[in-house]
């Protein structure tokens, strides 16, 4: 029979198994380490203003998430005002509303943004160039035309053009139409303008320049200029073009940032912190605010109890593995298939050395007990069910021991899987019948030594952060046990039968 389909699933599982966990990691920027670290932004802007001493309403823009930058969470503080968040062709803004506002108003918005990379921001439609509504009153328009045709002549697209536009106004290039037009207009909206009459499209954009402990900062006005579907920021004093790490566009679609109806002297500041915080609470609290999609499939995005009872049960492939790799590949004998994944998930919640004493004391206690109900010739379901009330019995019993004398570990003994444990020491106690002692500490310390190594596998703290952030992996670990179920060769502990072989 052809064993094409076997490799041709087993491949696709491997496949997509790492497609999806190399897209969550590139577009979600989920890391590969535990222990990677992000840099979180503090952001809080504070609106001021004089209400009038009826209804007042309040605009602001807020920031979205773009390049080099994604927003986690945000939150206001707003007594007695209304609160709406409203995302529309002018963008994000909050919209603050009273009935009664009298005196000085305070309102704050707050957020935290995260610095990534891989971050890009939403398309947005480009603004139009319209020639003939740019209108001049004389004689500024014979001015602008001479500013206009003097950058024209020393550029040769949109972006050489603009950069020449902007270092004319600087002042060692200064001339007597840009002086005549700075007199009577403000230097960006007059490059704006200028730009729009010459058909390029562009617009003003406001940023935050991002420093560390900075308080009350203003917001800056940058040009953004639209050229081939793409987008280009320029530094409207010094010409510079190209985005700068720090900078964070606060309000990019031509809007004002504030707006306020119902009072007066309105104005808003801004103060920032940064701090690093571990990458994985970041993406945690990324995911808590809905960036879940269907190729971003995550645990994040379940309550917290559900979370930690996945955190385990995505380990049990994990056992599942090193239980076939010994089985198969070493022959390691054990008392039940996955018994020992059971007892490994008993020894993360008492710990190693307290789950080992403990699993012995039970099982061998649990035989003795085991050995006498022999003699009753009872049938198979009421022995067993004896062997679970005595295992219940017997933890209950070293729990309080351990307790009298002080021993809180071993409390913990509790976790143990109780009917796995009476039919462990069912098998055994057969098993010493039929073939004798020897062959109940083979399977017995198999069993130990397997439920040892796989509680060393599944306790791994990369190994628990991969699984439990990577959902693909599970699939890397079914083509991995299918590759092994795959195998049909000799196992490590049969070799030696074939000693005598080599040795004549």
């Amino acid at each position: 029979m052809s064993r094409l389909p076997f490799y041709l699933v087993v491949a696709l599982l491997f496949l997509v198994g790492i497609g999806m966990s190399v897209h969550r990691h590139i577009e979600f920027e989920v890391p590969w380490l535990p222990g990677e670290q992000r840099q979180v932004w503090e952001i809080e802007a504070q609106v001021n203003f004089i209400a009038d001493g009826g209804p007042a309403s309040v605009d602001l823009a807020l920031p979205s998430t773009q390049e080099g930058y994604r927003v986690l969470t945000e939150h206001t503080a707003s007594p007695g005002y209304g609160l709406h968040f409203a995302d529309d062709k002018r963008g994000r803004r909050a919209q603050w509303a009273t009935r009664d506002a009298e005196g000085s108003q305070q309102l704050f918005y707050s957020a935290q943004v995260i610095v990534a990379p891989q971050a890009t921001s939403i398309e947005q439609e480009a603004p139009q160039a319209m020639t003939a509504a740019v209108v001049w009153e004389p004689p500024y328009d014979t001015a602008a035309a001479a500013v206009i045709e003097r950058a024209w002549s020393q550029s040769a697209d949109d972006i050489s053009f603009t950069r020449e536009l902007i270092q004319n106004f600087n002042a060692d290039r200064l001339s007597e139409n840009t002086r005549l037009l700075l007199t009577q207009f403000d230097r960006v909206p007059l490059l704006v303008r200028l730009l729009n009459q010459a058909g390029v499209a562009a617009r003003e954009v406001s940023a935050l320049p991002l420093e560390h402990g900075r308080r009350r900062q203003p917001l800056t006005t940058w040009i953004q200029v639209y050229h081939d579907d793409s987008r280009t920021l320029f530094n409207p004093e010094s010409g510079a073009m190209g985005k700068p790490d720090n900078l964070l566009l606060w309000e990019n679609n031509g809007q004002s940032v504030l707006e306020v109806e119902g009072g007066s002297q309105s104005r808003v500041n801004f103060s920032m912190l940064s701090r690093n915080q571990p990458a994985k609470a970041a993406v945690r609290a990324q995911q808590a605010a809905g960036s879940d999609t269907l190729l971003n499939f995550s645990i994040h995005s379940l309550p917290l109890e559900e979370q930690a009872l996945f955190q385990t049960i995505l380990l049990l492939p994990v056992g599942a593995l090193v239980v076939v790799l010994l089985r198969v590949l070493i022959g390691v004998k054990t008392s039940g298939t996955f018994m020992p994944v059971l007892i490994a998930l008993a020894f993360i919640q008492t710990s190693l050395l307290t789950g080992v004493i403990g699993f012995l004391l039970v099982v061998a206690v649990g035989l003795v007990i085991r050995n006498y109900l022999s003699y009753l010739n009872l049938l198979l379901v009421a022995r067993v069910s004896a062997v679970i009330v005595t295992v219940i019995a017997i933890i209950a019993v070293f729990s309080v021991l351990a307790y009298r004398f002080g021993l809180n570990a071993g409390l913990q003994i509790t976790f143990f899987p109780m009917i796995i444990l009476a039919w462990t020491i069912e098998r055994m106690s057969i098993l010493w019948e039929e073939e004798g002692p020897k062959e109940v500490l083979i399977q017995g310390g198999g069993s130990l030594l397997t439920a040892v190594l796989a509680y060393l596998a599944m306790n791994n703290p990369m190994i628990r952060y991969i699984t439990f952030n990577f959902i693909g992996v599970q699939l890397i670990l079914m083509g991995l046990i299918l590759m092994l179920g795959n195998y049909t060769g000799y196992r490590l502990l049969e070799l030696r039968r074939f000693k005598p072989v080599t040795e004549d």
